[in-house]
């Protein structure tokens, strides 16, 4: 009877120790994974803003946490969108269909947005600022395999300021997907998820958090004297808004278009839209009781407010910097929130982005590093004039996006002429302009299969349906750039070294300095929750995440 006792009481003196050593004993498998990605968040942004984080956010993930310190993307051209799309699936460009945020449709003789879908329309905000769909997409999602194999009763949310990152890290089968209409600010979404949106959503706007965030004086968080790891608070490098480049930034005024308008769109370039964003998604896992339902679920968070940022100021400004810090404290909330609504042992998070913003090429010159602006428009408008020259008067380009030209094969075919003729002149010319190094025809992509160097992250982004029929790689240092107005389409300018971070769950504290993908994280997603990863995944299990 005694020895029956004390292995009664066994358990319950285990645990009563536990509770005393404050250890906490993890879910068989995450209750909730988060993903979070930070728009053109570089891999160097950690170390050179570290010293100024504070203990509970950043340094607390990457101290404590799984640091991949060399996270690459393996492919060429690395937009947003196409970020958010291997992030999601763990394939490659060449594989999930995504190959820039803009294409040309050859079949419609149209320029494609990739999440553009007329079938849906919008829900909740202006016409045409949520006919999304993820239907772009030619790959299944890590969230798509866990809500299949849960029986859809596994919940995947994505919550971001830019559609691509709400829509396309959700994946096909998304419970939602919420973004903001820049007429208002306020959170919508699109008919391809709901009829309407859900009350909450509703309350969440009419508490017009957007009018307290514009009505503030953007000051440093902490005196500028101590941004000593940016450029000069005034610096050539910026535009800034309305021309002001230098704090304190007044956004009721800046945001007031007259007496009666108001600009909305302003507050996604400031820090309190990434709070924002914050905001709503603490609101979603509690509304939905994300976590709580006996299964796993899965929310994405996309910060976007230092992507609209970056076109008004320049990579290492006092802005960015003063951005990051106020998203540190930001990223501490979401964490002493998940900690006390679910337990962090119970919740896997991991941090990473879908870009990384380049350098300024002027501020490398000054500083004699190669670099400089590739300005396609000139490039493309001689190319022009030289196949008028060769092969007679006619719009013999279609379409140029991001390093990629589109040929018109039609005028090509009915002028009896040799696609592949013409594909190697435009690729020999172009390699002849200034800041080009390389330029890869599409049919030497079909027939070849590269492994390494150049030639294999073009192949990575090269997806036939949809990739130009040559694909020109920059210089190192080099970025595209227009001497006029893009007519909505920015500049192409983002590298692909970004940070990495697992944190929470079973998660082993260790730095990881061989180079990883972020395509391996929805093959570690799939390990960890015991679910088959996307079939096109590429990506492998990062095996020192977990001992």
């Amino acid at each position: 009877m005694m020895r029956r006792s004390s292995l009664f009481f066994m358990p319950v003196l285990l645990t009563a120790a536990l509770s005393v050593s404050g250890q906490k004993i993890p879910a068989q498998k995450p209750k909730l994974v988060v993903g979070i990605t930070v728009s053109g968040m570089r891999s160097d942004y950690l170390t050179v803003y570290w010293d100024k984080f504070g203990e509970k956010g950043f340094r607390r993930m990457a101290s404590t946490g799984a640091n991949c310190k060399n996270a690459r993307y393996s492919f060429l051209i690395t937009e947003p969108s196409v970020g958010y799309a291997t992030i999601a699936t763990g394939a490659r460009p060449s594989a999930h269909g995504i190959v820039s945020d803009y294409w040309y449709e050859r079949l419609s003789n149209k320029v494609v947005y990739n999440l553009e879908d007329s079938k849906q329309s919008t829900i909740g905000g202006a016409y045409g600022a949520g006919a999304f769909s993820p239907g772009a997409l030619q790959s299944r999602t890590i969230s798509d395999e866990l809500r299949v194999i849960s029986r859809f009763n596994s919940k995947s949310i994505g919550v971001s300021m830019d559609p691509q990152a709400a829509v396309l890290m959700a994946g096909h089968t998304a419970s939602a997907a919420y973004w903001i209409d820049p007429a208002s600010a306020s959170w919508i979404t699109s008919s391809y998820y709901v009829d309407s949106l859900p009350k909450w959503v509703i309350d969440f706007n009419a508490k017009n958090y957007r009018d307290v965030y514009l009505n503030r004086m953007w000051e440093t968080l902490l005196p500028i004297s101590e941004y000593g790891e940016s450029m000069l608070d005034n610096n050539p490098y910026e535009t800034g808004f309305g021309g002001q480049i230098t704090f304190p930034y007044d956004l009721a005024r800046i945001s007031t278009r007259n007496r009666t308008e108001k600009d909305y769109s302003v507050l996604m370039s400031t820090p309190w839209g990434n709070t924002y964003t914050k905001d709503l998604a603490i609101a979603a896992i509690v509304n939905e009781e994300l976590g709580k339902r006996g299964v796993s679920d899965m929310i994405h968070i996309g910060f976007n407010a230092t992507r609209y940022l970056a076109d008004k100021y320049s990579t290492w400004s006092v802005e960015m910097q003063d951005t990051y810090l106020r998203l540190d404290q930001d990223v501490a909330h979401l964490l002493e929130f998940l900690d006390d609504y679910l337990g962090l042992e119970n919740v896997l998070i991991y941090l990473t982005a879908e870009n990384a913003l380049a350098d300024d090429p002027r501020y490398l010159e000054e500083s004699r590093i190669p670099a400089g602006f590739f300005n396609y428009r000139t490039s493309i408008s001689l190319l022009k004039s030289y196949l008028n020259a060769i092969y007679g008067q006619g719009d013999w380009v279609t379409f140029y996006y991001a390093q990629q030209i589109y040929l018109n094969h039609q005028l090509i075919e009915d002028s009896r002429l040799s696609l592949e003729e013409v594909q190697d002149r435009v690729a020999r010319f172009m390699v002849q302009m200034e800041g080009v190094s390389n330029a890869l025809q599409a049919y030497v992509l079909q027939q070849n299969s590269f492994t390494e160097g150049v030639y294999e992250r073009i192949q990575n982004s090269y997806y036939q349906k949809r990739s130009g029929d040559v694909i020109i790689y920059l210089t190192p240092g080099w970025v595209e750039h227009s001497s006029v107005e893009r007519n909505g389409f920015s500049d192409f300018k983002y590298g692909r070294h970004v940070p990495l971070i697992f944190y929470g769950w079973k998660v082993s504290r260790v730095t990881i300095p061989q180079e990883v993908s972020p395509a391996d994280i929805a093959a570690s997603l799939a390990y960890f929750l015991g679910i088959s990863m996307p079939e096109d995944a590429s990506g492998t299990v990062i095996s020192d995440l977990v001992k």
